[in-house]
């Protein structure tokens, strides 16, 4: 009877466990479900990366790409028709102001001109004799031994030999002129070219060229600039020097140092540009007519500008902006004018200077959203941003 009454309990006792159980399980999660509703309610913060805006001078620096340009490039041509005599350099070869190219055959050249100096020097004694003549006449006359037609005659001897020396003397300078031409010399320090004459060779004026000759040292640049620089070009050459420095393309690590000689007249009203000149030391050779090379120089400074990192910069649909951290941590986009860009910042208006802004992480974000700070390491051209409140000193930045 017992164990009846025992086996009669147990349905009860299974039923009122289970029952304990399900409401047991049924508050245990829906806590569960209520502290996760709490928790996706509240805005998440979006890890990113800041730095501030810095204030300083920067140097405004025009890139461009320029040709190199001899100074002097002669080509040295006969003024008379002669056969070479002998050819004095080498193809390839650095000839100094004034040293001999090429020798024409002179001969011709040097008879007519000692002829004319012969010429000369007959025409000087016959005028020492007239004068001497002159002046026994001039001693008559005063004696009253001649007439004054006597002593005219002897007068106008003097002055007709007087004038013949006149013409005979430049007859023999035209002689030294011709005699000169039959001697090519170099007009200045340069390098030959190809000799395109052999000793024998008949030349002519209209002829090919002897020997082209190009000034390498010193060498020019020349480069076009846009028109919106010429301003800030005009000023810094009126206060001084304007330095360039070219760079081949081919090996881009050598920097060649100039200086701006020659701003041209007028700007290209196609290309909106202006062409520009500089002049190079060019010593070591490195420099040849015809390279093409980067130029860079800086005309002009940007006082007082606000430089941020150029990738904080975000581009919208209407215009450029910055996220901007407040205090309260969270993020308003401040829309900026884009002033000047370099290689790995920005100067921009709208922003003040020490401002958090958001360099990494600006994709994941929308005006208001909270974020928490990290700071930028070795961020160019701008300061690293002060830690987030919360952060403990001397933590480093993830």
């Amino acid at each position: 009877m017992k164990a009846t009454s025992q086996r009669r309990r147990w349905p009860w006792i299974a039923g009122v466990a289970i029952i304990g159980v399900a409401l047991a399980g049924w508050w245990y999660f829906g806590t569960s479900r209520g502290q996760e509703s709490k928790a996706a309610s509240r805005p998440s913060a979006t890890l990113v990366v800041t730095t501030r805006a810095e204030q300083r001078d920067v140097p405004v620096r025009v890139r461009a790409n320029g040709t190199v340009t001899a100074l002097q490039s002669v080509d040295f041509r006969p003024q008379i028709t002669s056969t070479v005599a002998r050819v004095h350099i080498r193809e390839g070869q650095n000839v100094k102001a004034g040293e001999p190219l090429v020798s024409l055959d002179s001969r011709e050249a040097q008879a007519n001109l000692q002829k004319a100096l012969a010429q000369i020097e007959k025409d000087k004694a016959d005028l020492a004799n007239a004068k001497r003549n002159l002046e026994r006449q001039q001693e008559l006359f005063r004696q009253k031994f001649i007439a004054q037609a006597a002593l005219d005659t002897a007068q106008n001897v003097v002055d007709a030999l007087q004038g013949n020396l006149a013409v005979d003397t430049a007859a023999a300078e035209a002689a030294r002129v011709a005699r000169a031409y039959t001697e090519i010399r170099a007009t200045f320090a340069g390098r030959t070219g190809t000799i395109n004459v052999r000793e024998g060779s008949l030349v002519t004026p209209s002829g090919t060229p002897l020997v082209t000759v190009t000034q390498l040292d010193p060498i020019a640049v020349q480069f076009t600039i846009p028109e919106k620089e010429i301003s800030g070009l005009q000023a810094a050459l009126a206060a001084g020097k304007v330095a360039v420095t070219a760079s081949a393309k081919e090996s881009g690590d050598t920097k060649y140092k100039g200086v701006v000689t020659f701003v041209d007249n007028a700007v290209d009203s196609t290309s909106g540009t202006i062409k520009v000149k500089a002049e190079f030391d060019n010593r070591d050779m490195q420099l040849w007519p015809g390279m093409y090379v980067n130029v860079e120089m800086a005309p002009r400074t940007m006082r007082s500008a606000t430089v941020v990192p150029a990738q904080a910069v975000q581009t919208g649909p209407d215009s450029r902006f910055v996220y901007e951290v407040g205090e309260d941590r969270k993020v308003v986009a401040k829309p900026v004018t884009l002033g000047y860009v370099e290689e790995g910042f920005a100067i921009v208006e709208g922003v003040a200077p020490g401002a958090r802004v958001v360099v990494e992480g600006a994709q994941n974000l929308r005006p208001g959203s909270a974020v928490q700070e990290a700071q930028r390491e070795g961020a160019k051209g701008a300061a690293p941003a002060a830690p987030a409140k919360g952060e403990r000193k001397g933590k480093k930045a993830s």
